[in-house]
Order: structure tokens, then C-alpha cells, then sequence
């Protein structure tokens, strides 16, 4: 399919495989979408500003860098950039189309529904993956192209309830783009007297059109005109709609205001305030966010959790509604805010025109008739280099930050050993970016295309932790050698599954391998060659101060952080014991209030059938300047300090005592024991299974 990529200031029109729908989404084939002359073009500029311009604007990106630096040398940091840099990025987010595909869990719409859609999912793209709650349908009186608006109308109806406003009263708003030119409509039609501000004429002459009461040009008389036009009182709100980087229309719209009047931020300013102002006149200052209640709540738009109706009124989808309805009722209009149409083929055109004729362009209309087929394309090309079987092809499932930073670095690195052969994502245009980096064969988001091609040797899982176990035994199914990221899984049922399978009567098994790196790492390889000439057990105490992450993260579904991360540290004892938990104990913290959650922060014991003891900490309340991890061996009067994995030190016995600027967990090292094994054909595997089953287990009873 085509969808547009923003990359270095510019919009392209690229060939990504089209997504696959997902748990409480649809999949619309897309007739329509809007570029926004504000929004969109705002954003395509700040792609082309040098890394020096986008550190000013965004020191947390900054930030972000330099602790990669701190954790994985300038090596990693410069993969970072690099990689942040070449996806590009997506661009649009309202579109209107026809529902082809319903994903689990939808009830309340059919395959050939007409709806509208809004958020980022709805991109400028032939088919787009939106949950339930960012779309509704289009009603019978309401064409494609004006439905195509609908996140753009619903923006405006939101900063116009935020303003909240009775029948008869003032009302400006400040700044005539399609944002302005929408909302002078909808307060017109809920009996508002309004006052259009802007320093464009020809938009001014719009808004008289679409019902503004006066009009008034920006300049330092604009206020006078405001408390003139309202007998001198002021007016009831300013809805400013404008996009400027200076303060200065901002004060403006305080001073229009009456006393006790209201300013609504719907649009973008510096915000520079002055206290005179507002303090005086005891004003308010309002942010309107998007569409409206729901808006950046995982619950609602992701999961599909609604408000209940009698509670909150008015959300995002009410409010797309009834733009929508507006719309189809012929109260709000169209026709001369939207200038032109194009074809996504050519929609660098569009937004070259946007970018350089503002005077005439406001709302550009992208169509897709001509480009979308009837068959959905899940698979794209990206070379034709014959296939070398000399090397392990890797399949790349799932490419988030991990996978980028960490695992496609290092199999660049063991190039002579292994050929990123295809990458598979959700975000098919992230898939394609990172496959033409790594001269990929191909890029797909259908996993059912790694599994059935007989060149993949070898399928690397690093998606989400909760669709780990049905990816691991479908692979299996099809007989491909697995390397997934832990856990292994987060369920039972497919544990269950997982276990048979390798228990079945089948002849051939295909490898199984999950990344518990630890084990690997030349600090565990040097402690190991001293703790498997004891006499007596080990006594271990193993600290990782996992650090605070937002109780609305994923990480803390589908058991969490215990099963997501704690694996590790069990997995790792395990190999230095090499032998079976024969008890678990273990208590929560119990926090004081709700930032903490006691899941993530639990006190283990472990006892091994050796005798051996493991005293397991993994906790989110420590400091952010503590190292991550570290680990104390006690054994036949001697002691080994494990520091973060940057330094081990030995007490009665000599050891090496490595050190390392940054930690070295063993990531490179163990995908060099997968390939020995594949290539070697061992006959034991890295880490047994009997093991990984173990690890998985206790961190489920945990949970």
C-alpha cells in the first residue's frame, strides 16, 4: 500500500506493507484523508532542522542520548540516533473509509460500515488499524471527503465546550485557520456572538462568510476593537486557534477578555505570561486536549474501556459524532475551506502547496480510488540478492527500541555468522525503514509469511511480552528454530502448550532459546569457572533496582514486571547452581499509596535442590543514580562482588577482576552460543529445556 513517510523536510509517498488489525480495531480501507495546513506542515518542517536545532527545542531528547551513552558506550548511542533518524515518521490523522477487516473483541461494527476516523493511527495511508473508539460512522447524507475532517472538527467542538458558553455572549476566536473557520460555525450555531481575529484579509473575509459578527485584524488595535464591539466589558472567552511561537497574541487575548472572562488554548503559543494579564481580571487559562475527554488514555483508546455516558457527556467519539451530524445537517460548511484534492501518489504536491501558497491554501482533500486494490499487500520487497545458506537467516519479529538498540546491532556485528533476512512489525512503515538499513529481502506485517518461508533458519521474537507464548508455538508448529526475548511466555495455557509440544512423539524438535543473556556475559563466565569447584552450596543476594515506570505502562500486564524482568536474574542463578527450586518464598511490599505498585517490588527466597539459597530483590522504589544490579556469591569462606556487570571483584580466592565502562550483560556473547548450536548441531541446548519451563514457572507463581 502507499502511505506517506516524512523524512528530511520532505513528504514521500512510499510502498509499506498495509498493517493487520488488531484487538479493538478495525481495518479501513481509506477513501479519504485531510491534511491539516497547521498541524502537518509544522511537523514536516521540524524534520529538516539540524540535530543542533531539535536539541534546543527537545533537551529531553537529549537526555535520552546521553544516558544511552552512560549505559552502552558512544557505540550505542550513535546507533540510536542513526536509527531514530532514518524511519522517519508518519504523517495525518483523520480519515474517512470502508471497514474491511474486525478485529476481536468489536461488536458494534460490520465489514462495509462507511466511518470516519481520528488519532494517529489514521494516517495518510490505503488501509489504516484504528481501535473502536477513535472512528464512528459516517452518516447517510455525508460524502467521503467532508467525513474525512472529522478529527479536525472534533478539535475545534472540544476547545468550543471546554469555553463553555451560553447563548448570547462574546466569544472570540483568535486566529482563522480551519481550526478558526470551524469553530466560528459551531459557535454560531449554538447562538454565540463571535469576533474573528486574524492578520490574514482573505481569511478574515471567510469568517464573515461563515457568520463572525466583526472582523478584526491582528494589530495592536485588535483589543480596543474587542471592548468596543462588547460595550466595553470585554469578551465572555477567547478560543485561540493560532499557531505562533510568540507570546504576544496571547496577552492580546487576555486583554480582550471580561473580568473573570476565559482563555482557551486550542492552538499553539509561547507562553510567556504576564501576571497583570490575568491576575486582575481573575482569568482562566484552559488547555483543550485533541478531541476531548479519552484523548492519551490508554484505557479508552487502546483497550476500548468508554466513559460511562451518564459521567462524561461528551468524549472524543461523542464529540465525532456530532461534528459529524453537523455536518450531514448542513450546518457547518466545507466548501471554500477545502481547496483542492489530490492522489496519495502525488501528495508531496499537496503539501508543497500548502507549505508555499498559504494564501489560497487551507484544506487539501488526499483520495485513494486510483491506488487501492482490491487485495491487501502484507509483504514488501526490498532486495533480490540470491539467499546465502551459509549463514543463519534471521527473521526479526517485532523491532521496538530493544530490538533496534540491542539485537540488530549485534547481528550486524556477527555479520560472517548471521543475515538479517526479513523484519516483521506491526508499523509496516518502521519495518521497511529498518529493513532497507539492513538490506533485508523483505519486510512484512503478516507473521504468517515468516513462517511458512523455508529460507527463514532461524525467527527472533522481540514484541511484547504477552504475545510472546502464541508466537513461540506457532513457530514451533511450522518447525523453525525460535530465539525469543524473555519471558517466554506469560501464561499458563500456552506454557502448557509450549511443554507438549516439545513432549510430543515428534521426530524432529526445532530449537528453543529465550534471552536470559546474563548467563553469557564474561563476568558470569569468569565467576562460573570458581563456584563449580566448591565443596559446599551458594549463598547468593541479587539486587536489581529496576527503577519506577508508570503503573500505565504496558510492562505491568500480563504478570508484569516479575515475569517480564525478574526471569533474568532466576534464569541466572539457576546456571550458576545447575540444579532444580525446590521452594519459593517470597512478600510484596505493601506501598502507601498508588504510585508504587507491590508487583514490582518483592523480596525472594529460592531454594535449590543442592542447597544452595538465593535471596532475590527486585524492587521500583530505589534511586535512579543506584546502579541497576548486583550481586553478592558467598561459598566455602570466599565472596565474589558482581557490580552492575562494569566490575567483579574477588574476597579468598583470586579471581580476574574485570571491569568495563559500561555494563556488559552478554547479549553478543549469547548469540554467538545460538549459533554455534544451530551450526554445530549440539545435541544440548544452551539452556535446557527443563530450565527455561522452570524460570517461566516460578515467575508465574510469583506474579
Amino acid at each position: 500500500m502507499l502511505q506517506a513517510i516524512i523524512k528530511k523536510g520532505k513528504v514521500l509517498s512510499e510502498e509499506v506493507p498495509a498493517p493487520k488489525v488488531e484487538r479493538n480495531c478495525v481495518l479501513i480501507k481509506v477513501v479519504n484523508s485531510c491534511i491539516s495546513s497547521g498541524t502537518e506542515i509544522s511537523a514536516v518542517a521540524n524534520t529538516n532542522k539540524s540535530l543542533l536545532q531539535k536539541a534546543k527545542e527537545k533537551p529531553e531528547k537529549v537526555k535520552k542520548v546521553i544516558d544511552k551513552i552512560k549505559s552502552d558506550g558512544i557505540t550505542g548511542a550513535i546507533n540510536l540516533v542513526k536509527s531514530e533518524l532514518s524511519i522517519g515518521s508518519t504523517t495525518g490523522y483523520s480519515v474517512s473509509g470502508i471497514i474491511v477487516e474486525i478485529g476481536e473483541g468489536v461488536n458494534n461494527f460490520e465489514i462495509g460500515d462507511r466511518v470516519a476516523a481520528a488519532s494517529g493511527n489514521a494516517n495518510h495511508a490505503e488501509y489504516v488499524n484504528v481501535p473502536i473508539n477513535l472512528i464512528c460512522k459516517i452518516p447517510d447524507e455525508l460524502d467521503f471527503p467532508e467525513a474525512s475532517t472529522v478529527a479536525l472538527g472534533a478539535i475545534s467542538m472540544q476547545g468550543v465546550r471546554r469555553a463553555d458558553l451560553k447563548m448570547s455572549e462574546f466569544c472570540v476566536v483568535f486566529g482563522t485557520g480551519i481550526l478558526g473557520l470551524i469553530t466560528i460555525q459551531i459557535l454560531k450555531n449554538a447562538g454565540i456572538r463571535v469576533a474573528a481575529v486574524d492578520i490574514d484579509q482573505n481569511r478574515l473575509l471567510l469568517a464573515k462568510s461563515f457568520g463572525a459578527e466583526i472582523t478584526i485584524s491582528g494589530d495592536d488595535n485588535s483589543v480596543n476593537s474587542v471592548l468596543n464591539w462588547t460595550g466595553g466589558y470585554g469578551a465572555d472567552a477567547v478560543i485561540f486557534t493560532a499557531a505562533t511561537q510568540s507570546s504576544d497574541p496571547l496577552s492580546n487575548s487576555f486583554k480582550m477578555c471580561k473580568r473573570k472572562g476565559k482563555v482557551i488554548l486550542v492552538g499553539v503559543s509561547g507562553l510567556q505570561i504576564n501576571r497583570e494579564d490575568i491576575y486582575q481580571k481573575e482569568l482562566d487559562f484552559q488547555i483543550s486536549t485533541s478531541y476531548g475527554p479519552g484523548r492519551y488514555d490508554i484505557n479508552y483508546e487502546e483497550k476500548g474501556i468508554d466513559y460511562p455516558y451518564g459521567y462524561v457527556r461528551w468524549t472524543e467519539n461523542r464529540i465525532m459524532k456530532d461534528y459529524l451530524r453537523l455536518l450531514s445537517e448542513g450546518k457547518i460548511s466545507l466548501n471554500k475551506i477545502i481547496t483542492d484534492k489530490v492522489d496519495i501518489s502525488k501528495i508531496s504536491e499537496a503539501y508543497d502547496k500548502l507549505q508555499f501558497d498559504k494564501q489560497h491554501q487551507l484544506m487539501i482533500i488526499v483520495d485513494y480510488k486510483n491506488t487501492t486494490s482490491e487485495n491487501i499487500v502484507r509483504k514488501v520487497s526490498i532486495n533480490k540478492n540470491p539467499i546465502n545458506k551459509d549463514r543463519i537467516n534471521v527473521a526479526i519479529v517485532g523491532i521496538g527500541s530493544f530490538a533496534k538498540n540491542i539485537h540488530l546491532p549485534n547481528l550486524q556485528k556477527l555479520n560472517d555468522k548471521f543475515n538479517i533476512y526479513a523484519i516483521m512489525n506491526r508499523n509496516g512503515y518502521k519495518g521497511k525503514a529498518i529493513a532497507e538499513n539492513y538490506n533485508a529481502k523483505y519486510v512484512t506485517t503478516n507473521y504468517d509469511e515468516i513462517i511458512n518461508d523455508p529460507n527463514v533458519d532461524l525467527i527472533l521474537i522481540s514484541t511484547r511480552h504477552d504475545s510472546h507464548g502464541e508466537l513461540v508455538y506457532k513457530a514451533l508448529q511450522k518447525g523453525k528454530n525460535v530465539f525469543v526475548e524473555k519471558p517466554l511466555t506469560t501464561d499458563q495455557e500456552s506454557l502448557k502448550l509450549i511443554e507438549d509440544f516439545y513432549n510430543s512423539e515428534s521426530q524432529f524438535k526445532p530449537a528453543l532459546f529465550v534471552g536470559y543473556n546474563r548467563r553469557f556475559s564474561k563476568y558470569i563466565n569468569e565467576i562460573r569457572k570458581h563456584t563449580e569447584k566448591r565443596i559446599n552450596p551458594l549463598f547468593i543476594t541479587y539486587r536489581m533496582n529496576a527503577g519506577f515506570v508508570s503503573l500505565d505502562h504496558w510492562v505491568h500486564e500480563s504478570g508484569g514486571r516479575i515475569v517480564g524482568e525478574l526471569c533474568h536474574i532466576i534464569d541466572l542463578v539457576t546456571s550458576l547452581t545447575k540444579s532444580i527450586i525446590v521452594s519459593i518464598s517470597f512478600e510484596n511490599l505493601t506501598p502507601q499509596n498508588q504510585k508504587f505498585s507491590k508487583t514490582d517490588n518483592i523480596s525472594c527466597i529460592l531454594k535449590y535442590s543442592d542447597g544452595s539459597i538465593a535471596n532475590l530483590n527486585y524492587f521500583a522504589v530505589g534511586a535512579k543514580d543506584l546502579e541497576k544490579e548486583y550481586m553478592e556469591i558467598h561459598f566455602d569462606e570466599k565472596s565474589i562482588i558482581l557490580n552492575d556487570y562494569k566490575s567483579l571483584k574477588g574476597y579468598g580466592l583470586k579471581i580476574n577482576e574485570i571491569k568495563s565502562e559500561k555494563s556488559e550483560k552478554g547479549h553478543l556473547e549469547e548469540l554467538e552460543v545460538v549459533y554455534n548450536y544451530l551450526k554445530n548441531n549440539n545435541s544440548e541446548l544452551p539452556i535446557q529445556l527443563w530450565d527455561l519451563f522452570q524460570t517461566t514457572k516460578v515467575t508465574l507463581a510469583l506474579k
